[in-house]
């Protein structure tokens, strides 16, 4: 499977991203107009292992309401900056979860679905997981 993107330079350090499926981006090495690059790298990972967790509740009948993924990173203090460290900590909300099927959601995409995540370890990330059950009536 291929992917593209391009990155326009649009003034400054800002820059036009364009996926492929045509959605535009903007990233700002300054903040000014959009998010730093590394920014939205950790906006990836986020993405990547969100869609995985939300994907395995739904298949377990799960009701699910709401899921949030902060994301804690640590970058070294030389160039290049690299992630060292980065935590994933899930807020998953719903109706009656059972916390076996949260916590095992999370391990799948931590241990076995989510590339970016398993880029990133192999690169020599450490990642580390947790999640909080919220109730809602």
């Amino acid at each position: 499977m291929s992917m593209n993107v391009s990155v326009q330079w649009d003034g400054d350090l800002s820059f036009k991203g364009t996926t492929g499926s045509g959605f535009e981006i903007m990233i700002d090495g300054e903040q000014k107009k959009g998010a730093r690059p590394m920014e939205m790298m950790l906006l990836g990972l986020g993405g990547c292992t969100s869609y995985d967790v939300i994907s395995i509740l739904r298949k377990t009948r799960q009701d699910v309401v709401d899921c949030i993924a902060q994301i804690d990173a640590e970058r070294s203090d030389t160039v290049p900056a690299v992630f060292t460290k980065i935590h994933v900590k899930f807020l998953v909300s719903g109706r009656n979860l059972k916390e076996n099927h949260v916590k095992r959601a999370v391990q799948l995409s931590a241990e076995e679905y989510c590339s970016a995540s398993l880029m990133l370890e192999r690169g020599g990330v450490e990642i580390t997981h947790s999640y909080e059950i919220l109730e809602v009536e």
